[in-house]
């Protein structure tokens, strides 16, 4: 309460006092208590005057006593941040509405609340005063306290109304020019800002305050030097934040004048900007931006690159300019797959389209260079011609669009993207692509594709050189779908091109021509052709060998038997393939030229020479009937019966059993006989062996006078079905004329009408081989299985081994590992053909690995590896099995070894695997530039196969990161939760990494936005 108002209050009671005609010691006492109230109040003792105050209002008669202590008991209240205090103002207000204390009450507590400074309080009580009612020097004090509240809560509209009427105060005036100033600043026009500045920056007190402003405000106005000079003035005397912002606002200016060089220091001395609820100052993707583009301006590529890479998740042209930056640095350094990310990224902004155009360029050009992980090259390069038709850089760009087709082998891709082209370089490239695709599905032994995409190649001639070699492999793929006739013709054509010369293909023309006479039965031609390829392939041992082989089977068939014995000879010489077979056949020829003795030494010589050999129960057979030949009986049943008991399962048992029941019958031994042909004929029915056991006990039986006993026995062979012999006969006849004439549909309906007919037949076991055969030619293995699978359940046969072979593939090919695997062991025990015996190993191997049975899995895949005369590719899928079960049960030093030796014999998709696990183990040794590029390896050469290209890009993010990369590891990862959401493992873990990372850059990167901001 002012003083003019106790006096005022004084003079009032005491012209009261005298007009009223006694006065009572209880008024008298009242007022006592009242001026020992309000001195409390004037020393500030608040709590003690409140109390006061409510016992003087409590005795007090006259109202206007009343009114002056409700207006303390409120101030009090205030003063003592009483919770009822704004409502006794209120109170009071209301219940003295004539008092003239109403405006003075709001004035008062607002400026109470304004002077301990808290202002949205006062604003409240100022927006309740009249500003009619007060004096002229209590209305510049209400404006400037009411403007000041108003800015201190921003609310620059009411504080600029209020403070405008103060301006030109001489007591507020230069304070309001002030805020008004600073409002100005902080709203962007700082032309005003700066007017308002001047007028108050002689003043000492604003001086301070003013010089950042100052520097600040001449940088906005694009006033470099001047606020650069400002800026340094005040340096030497800020404190550490201000000296932080004047050396952000010195370095900017240098870098807007394009002095990079003295820019440099003034912004690495920033220290950045801190949010609410943040302990530490950060910088954000421009300040970044700006220091690492100095750098790069003064060619300090390796400083440009550590600034640029800080910026990650950018969406805007700072961003796009910075990628584009980085990805020139990086070229700088020859660091071409960091370039790539960085190029790829800026290419894929449109904020600054010459940026984005050259960006794409560049982002093309590389991913012809070094490969693309996320796209094929050829996908690149036509799509920046697409996007930009009219490119100075077309004839470049084409370019190497055309040769990227060959070198990236996505060969499948490509050809999607030159079906669109229409150019003769297009068709060029058309031509080879369609070729490699050809060979690709050919190594996948889909020969029917294959041939397909070799006609393909051949529709467009263009280069001789692939003509050529889409001839050979078309009748290579003709040759393998047993179409030897076509074969024959599409050889015959490759070797009379003149081109065929520089191909790889014609090294080996002959070796495929006398295979192709030999399955023509054509033997003449097939040695002719097998002794050319002798003749001029030395080098080749496994051909070689296997030449001879097949040279000596011709002059075998041909019934030249002492050439068939050099060939044989040369075979056994050299050993690359087991010597047994042509140690066994040598022995058959040595028998066929005369000389029986020698031959029976051979075979004993090779039963104990080879022991574990599948031709040895072939062996035994052939000795055992040599001996008969040479009429010792005894030795030949010795051997039969040797045969019959290591060799349960061989289709030369029942042959044996059936040879010793002739040699009985022929000595007249008739009831001996008779138990060998039952024998046979019970378990072994439907095979020929079978047939002639019947046929020839028929005949003993009528010798015996016992045809009774005959009928009786052979009514209990339902496959004999005796009265239908002669129709049995014709019927199938009729069929197998169809076969041998290669009429396939024809054959396939009669060998049906056949089994139709006679479902026992004596030929069913010959029909069910030979229409599976031709329905496997057909490509129809689902038709052809129920009929191997006849075979595979009847006794033992010559077609049995087959049939396991072709069943056992069609389980596999439908991934029915279960009813494969029983099969297959069948096939691995009983093949006489090595070849078969590999294909059992090699896919018991793989169909226990299917079925997560890995060490059974690994436990074949080191059997097949015994094996010296496999081939890479079985290698390869061995080794690739060992792997992945060490992987799959954590044992990964085992892992590491298996996919070493797996990268160095694979090809396609298991290279790109193995390949992946080298930058894998890499990545976690701590290898990380070594594992980078063996992800690049992996992109470059085998981009097609994208699932590993994903889990390749996770490794190179991780890599990136742990070299110090943010933006490659951020960029990469989420490349690859963009572009390959087929794989979700993949993903998933993309986005894990990716969110470690984002949470780690934002504890110093204020534009990074994580899930917690």
């Amino acid at each position: 309460m002012t003083k003019n108002n106790i006096v005022s209050l004084l003079v009032a009671l005491s012209f009261s006092f005298q007009i009223m005609a006694q006065q009572s010691a209880t008024y008298t006492s009242s007022m006592a208590d009242y001026q020992k109230a309000l001195s409390l109040f004037n020393n500030q003792q608040y709590l003690a005057a409140q109390s006061l105050f409510r016992d003087v209002k409590k005795d007090a008669k006259e109202n206007l006593l009343k009114s002056e202590c409700a207006y303390y008991i409120a101030n009090c209240a205030v003063r003592l941040n009483q919770q009822n205090a704004d409502q006794l103002i209120e109170d009071f207000v209301k219940d003295y509405p004539t008092s003239t204390k109403r405006n003075t009450a709001f004035f008062d507590v607002a400026d109470y609340y304004f002077a301990n400074g808290k202002y949205p309080h006062a604003r409240k009580w100022y927006d309740k005063v009249n500003e009619e009612a007060l004096a002229r020097k209590e209305k510049e004090k209400f404006n400037f306290n009411n403007g000041y509240s108003a800015f201190s809560v921003k609310q620059y509209k009411v504080a600029k109304k209020y403070l405008t009427r103060v301006e030109n105060s001489q007591e507020y005036g230069s304070q309001a020019k002030y805020y008004l100033g600073f409002m100005a600043y902080e709203g962007d026009d700082y032309d005003e800002a700066n007017e308002y500045f001047d007028q108050v920056s002689a003043q000492e007190r604003y001086q301070e305050k003013l010089s950042y402003y100052q520097a600040d405000l001449h940088f906005k106005l694009g006033k470099f030097e001047k606020a650069i000079e400002l800026a340094k003035d005040r340096l030497e005397t800020g404190d550490e934040a201000e000296v932080s912002e004047l050396s952000k606002i010195i370095g900017e200016s240098y870098f807007n004048l394009e002095k990079y060089a003295e820019a440099i220091p003034y912004l690495k001395a920033y220290q950045g900007k801190k949010k609410k609820r943040e302990r530490t100052a950060k910088w954000n993707n421009t300040d970044f931006y700006q220091l690492g583009y100095a750098y790069y301006k003064q060619k300090d590529y390796e400083k440009a690159i550590s600034e640029f890479n800080k910026i990650v998740g950018g969406t805007n042209a700072i961003a796009q300019n910075a990628y584009y930056h980085l990805g020139e640095s990086y070229i700088h350094l020859d660091k071409k797959q960091e370039a790539l990310n960085a190029f790829r990224n800026a290419s894929q902004m449109n904020f600054d389209l010459k940026i984005q155009e050259d960006a794409w360029l560049n982002y093309a050009k590389i991913s012809y260079e070094i490969g693309n992980p996320y796209q094929s090259a050829p996908q690149v390069l036509a799509g920046y011609l697409d996007k930009y038709p009219d490119t100075p850089y077309k004839e470049e760009v084409e370019t190497l669009l055309i040769d990227s087709y060959i070198t990236s082998k996505n060969y499948k891709e490509a050809l999607k993207l030159l079906e669109r082209k229409k150019s003769f370089d297009d068709k060029v490239a058309y031509q080879k692509v369609a070729f490699y695709r050809g060979v690709e599905l050919y190594n996948e032994t889909k020969y029917l594709e294959a041939e397909s995409l070799f006609d393909a190649s051949l529709s467009e001639p263009r280069d001789p050189k692939y003509t050529a070699r889409a001839t050979f492999w078309k009748a290579e793929a003709d040759y393998n779908l047993t179409n030897y006739d076509d074969a024959l013709i599409g050889y015959k054509q490759f070797q009379q091109q003149s081109a065929s010369e520089a191909t790889p293909e014609i090294e080996n023309i002959d070796y495929n021509l006398a295979y192709t006479y030999f399955k023509q039965k054509n033997y003449p031609q097939a040695i002719k052709h097998f002794n050319k390829f002798i003749a001029n392939k030395k080098d080749d041992k496994v051909r070689l060998n296997d030449a001879y082989l097949r040279l000596g089977d011709g002059h075998f068939v041909s019934s030249d038997y002492s050439n068939a014995i050099k060939a044989y000879e040369k075979a056994i010489e050299i050993n690359e393939i087991e010597s047994d077979y042509p140690f066994f056949q040598k022995a058959i020829s040595v028998g066929y030229t005369g000389q029986s003795s020698k031959k029976i030494a051979a075979l004993e010589q090779f039963i104990e020479t080879y022991p574990k050999s599948k031709l040895r129960d072939d062996a035994m057979y052939e000795l055992g009937n040599s001996y008969v030949k040479a009429n010792e009986k005894s030795k030949a049943m010795n051997v039969y019966n040797r045969l019959s008991s290591e060799y349960r399962m061989s289709s030369f048992v029942p042959k044996a059993l059936l040879r010793q029941g002739l040699v009985y019958y022929n000595d007249s031994e008739n009831e001996q006989a008779l138990s060998k042909f039952k024998n046979v004929a019970s378990n072994y029915p439907g095979t020929p062996e079978a047939v002639q056991s019947v046929s020839t006990a028929r005949l003993i039986y009528i010798d015996l006078g016992r045809v009774d006993d005959y009928a009786r026995w052979v009514k209990t062979l339902d496959y004999v079905e005796v009265t239908d012999a002669d129709l049995d006969n014709a019927t199938y006849e009729a069929a197998e004329k169809q076969y041998l004439d290669n009429n396939t549909d024809k054959a396939i309906k009669q060998f049906n009408g056949y089994l139709n007919e006679f479902p026992n037949g004596i030929y069913a076991m010959q029909a069910h081989f030979y229409i599976a055969q031709l329905y496997y030619k057909k490509d129809l293995l689902a038709n052809a299985a129920p009929h191997y699978k006849y075979i595979v359940e009847a006794s033992q046969s010559e077609y049995t081994e087959e049939a396991l072979s072709r069943l056992s593939q069609y389980y596999l090919e439908s991934k029915s590992w279960n009813q494969a695997i029983p099969l297959l062991l069948r096939l691995e025990s009983e093949a006489n053909f090595p070849q078969n015996v590999v294909f059992a190993q090699s896919n018991l191997m793989k169909a226990h690995y299917q079925l997560e049975n890995y060490n059974e899995a690994v436990s074949y895949a080191e059997k097949v590896l015994t094996n010296s005369k496999i081939d890479n590719k079985i290698k390869s899928d061995a080794h690739i099995i060992i792997a992945r079960s060490a992987i799959k049960t954590g044992d990964e030093d085992k892992a590491k070894s298996a996919f070493a030796k797996v990268e160095k014999v694979a090809t396609g998709e298991t290279a790109a695997e193995a390949l992946y696990y080298n930058a894998y183990f890499k990545n976690k040794e701590g290898k990380h530039a070594a594992s980078n590029e063996a992800v690049q390896k992996l992109a470059k050469d085998f981009s097609g196969y994208k699932y590993f290209s994903a889990k390749g890009l996770v490794l190179m993010a991780k890599n990136y990161y742990a070299l110090k990369d943010a933006f490659q590891a951020t960029y990469i990862l989420e490349s690859v939760i963009g572009n390959f959401a087929e794989f979700e493992d993949v993903v998933d873990e993309a986005k894990e990494e990716l969110k470690t990372i984002k949470a780690e850059e934002a504890k110093t990167n204020s534009s990074i936005e994580t899930e917690e901001n």
